[in-house]
Parts: structure tokens; sequence; C-alpha cells
């Protein structure tokens, strides 16, 4: 099997991340989705990272620490993030994520 390194993208990322275990943590997530717990989740209508309330078919499973970056498709890292959330945070780690929303907030004393 054939290992992956993600280069071009910021920050540390597990070294040779094998693809199979690459595809193990995906199909976990893919069991996961289908979990009460998950669903309990989604009802609540709200992503995880905006905090905007929305509808449940509108929120997306996202890794806090992604899979490219070591994480793991379990209950403690992964979250309900609306489809824009999740599009904008691609692989990013917490911190990172909050570094690129810090910088595309406006200062209201700017705006003034």
């Amino acid at each position: 099997m054939a290992n992956r390194r993600r280069p071009d993208l910021p920050g540390p990322f597990a070294e040779d991340l094998d693809e199979a275990a690459i595809r193990r943590e995906r199909q976990r997530a893919r069991e996961l989705r289908q979990s009460q717990w998950w669903k309990r989740k989604l009802a609540k209508g709200v992503c995880y990272w905006c905090g905007r309330q929305t509808t449940p078919s509108a929120l997306t499973m996202d890794h806090i620490v992604p899979i490219a970056r070591g994480g793991r498709s379990v209950k403690g890292n992964v979250v309900p993030a609306c489809k824009a959330c999740n599009s904008k945070k691609k692989q990013l780690l917490p911190i990172e994520w909050e570094q690129y929303l810090a910088s595309v907030r406006l200062d209201p004393e700017e705006n003034g």
C-alpha cells in the first residue's frame, strides 16, 4: 500500500499515513454516522464551529483533528458542522482554524 504525506497543508502531519489506516478511519466514520449518538448530535441543529442554528440535514460530520493529520473517527473527535465551516476548515487543526477565523474577522474599531 502506498503511503502519503500532505506537504501542501500547513502544520504537523502524521508521518507516512498508511492508506489502509485511512480507509479504516473513513469506514468507522460511516458507521458512526449511523449511530443514535450521532443522530442526536445532528438533531440539535447547531454547527460546532460557528454556532449557527441550521437544519440537521444541512450538517456534516467534521473531524476536529482530521484523519489526514492523524485524527480518528471516535466520538471525541467528530462534531456536526455546517457545510460552509467544514469546507473552509478543510484539514486544519482547531488552533489553525481559530487563527484563520481571527484573520478574517473585522475589527469593530476599524469599521467605526
